[in-house]
């Protein structure tokens, strides 16, 4: 494991009222939806990117629902939030989801029986009038967590798409997609990879290429070296265009990084010239596509490599249109830089 991959407490805040863990979550899940609108109306992605794209931000959305399920009535812990360039929960917390559920018959069987807990609840709601307390409410909580959250669809640190036939309009056989959570960045990214086969059945094949992808492309890197890395492992594939998302920041009143739309809300909200639920979504699209081939090696070992194109980069903001207008007013060279002007989203109500 390199040092990227280590991941500390320290790394993020604690979210230490219900309130705000109330607030937080559904902020998460309401940005993430107006996010995969966004993506499809502004043609940011293929349509079969599109496809995928909402895939790996269903199992996103799956697994904070899950951590929020988990915290909900817990008085003596609370979730753990990424607040220096992400938003988005600390990757600990899918790591603890992963722990808690290879264990889920053990811990059911340690709490109370469901039946007996429904008896309790009326009891206390008809004869006794009066609220059921925290503890029992955390034991109905973990039963509903332990009970219906399915491990399948946990977001791991790494999520391998299948292989499957790339769209008839481009002259590329192949494609596949994955997806992974940077642990040093605490940010989801969404990857797509079209490419030849040298063989009679991809299938033969299919399991070098999900070895090779998530061995050596699970996290943030230079596209390029990714590209190139990926063409060097798997002799025959020839990877032909590879497209890489990095879903974040999240930018609201919970983060701390210096990233200048984080700065220009935080001082908005302090301002009170924004509603403290106020937020932006960045957006980073790059993509990597040879341009020619080159044969390396000796006689008996000859490897045909791609010869990679400069990466092309594209920079998205999405914002409601009160952050639009706030942006342009405080951080009109950065609306500059983007790929189009900043797209606007609803905000939360």
């Amino acid at each position: 494991m390199s040092i990227n991959h280590i991941v500390t407490p320290l790394d993020s805040a604690i979210l230490d009222s219900k309130e705000h863990y109330v607030f937080y979550h559904k902020m998460v899940d309401f940005a993430f939806k107006e996010l995969i609108v966004a993506v499809q109306r502004e043609k940011i992605c293929d349509d079969i990117e599109v496809q995928l794209f909402k895939q790996y931000c269903d199992l996103l959305l799956y697994s904070i629902e899950a951590i929020r399920v988990k915290y909900m009535y817990d008085e003596e812990d609370n979730m753990k939030v990424d607040l220096t360039d992400s938003g988005f929960p600390n990757y600990l917390e899918f790591r603890y989801l992963f722990n808690d559920l290879e264990l889920r018959d053990e811990y059911l069987g340690k709490l109370t029986p469901i039946a007996e807990l429904k008896e309790a609840f009326l009891d206390t709601l008809l004869r006794k009038k009066e609220s059921i307390n925290k503890r029992k409410l955390f034991q109905a909580a973990s039963i509903v967590y332990y009970s219906s959250v399915k491990k399948e669809y946990i977001f791991n640190r790494f999520v391998q798409g299948k292989i499957i036939n790339a769209p008839e309009s481009i002259d590329i056989k192949y494609m596949t997609s994955w997806s992974f959570y940077d642990v040093s960045h605490n940010r989801p990214f969404i990857c797509f990879m079209y490419f030849k086969y040298d063989g009679n059945n991809i299938n033969d094949y299919r399991d070098e290429i999900y070895e090779v992808l998530k061995t050596v492309a699970d996290r943030d890197m230079l596209l390029d070296t990714m590209a190139y890395t990926i063409d060097r492992k798997l002799p025959k594939v020839s990877p032909k265009l590879i497209k890489r998302i990095d879903l974040g920041p999240l930018h609201n009143v919970f983060a701390k990084d210096e990233h200048q739309v984080t700065h220009t809300i935080l001082e908005s909200i302090g301002k009170k010239e924004i509603p403290l639920e106020s937020y932006a979504f960045s957006l980073r699209v790059n993509e990597v596509a040879s341009k020619s081939e080159f044969k390396e090696g000796g006689f008996f070992s000859k490897q045909v490599l791609q010869r990679w194109d400069e990466v092309f980069k594209q920079k998205y903001v999405l914002a409601p249109h009160r952050i639009i207008q706030l942006l342009y007013n405080k951080t009109p060279e950065m609306m500059n830089t983007l790929a189009k002007p900043p797209i606007e989203v609803s905000s939360i109500q």
